[in-house]
């Protein structure tokens, strides 16, 4: 059974960071491309970020890049994503997902491309 289980949620005060983990199982993690969603208070699911099978390529939605950073410990079955600067405007839930092919070489940000998904973690920005 997949399964992924994501931990380190919680609350962080403004322009602080934060990193999220999201433990693997069920399935040979080194061989899928993973990625990050996040879905705002009353909007829908939005890819964040996502990384290749040897960590090769990575990608970041714009509101995220150049404070974010995405990656995969293929040893440890678990993948990562750290974003600094956070803002209270910003208390989104996020997920992390795991594409439903092996060895997949592109980019993908589409949802219904993602078939395992993990539990939902809260980030609350505030002080």
């Amino acid at each position: 059974e997949v399964q992924l289980v994501e931990s380190g949620g919680g609350l962080v005060q403004p322009g602080g960071s934060l990193r999220l983990s999201c433990a693997a199982s069920g399935f040979t993690f080194r061989y899928y491309y993973m990625s990050w969603f996040r879905r705002a208070p009353g909007k829908g699911l939005e890819w964040v970020s996502g990384i290749s099978t040897g960590s090769s390529t990575t990608r970041y939605v714009d509101s995220v890049k150049g404070r974010s950073t995405i990656s995969r410990g293929n040893a440890e079955n678990t993948l990562y994503l750290q974003i600094d600067n956070l803002q209270p405007d910003a208390t989104p839930v996020y997920y992390c997902a795991k594409y439903k092919t092996r060895y997949y070489t592109e980019t993908s940000d589409t949802t219904k491309e993602y078939d395992s998904w993990s539990q939902e973690t809260q980030v609350t920005v505030s002080s």
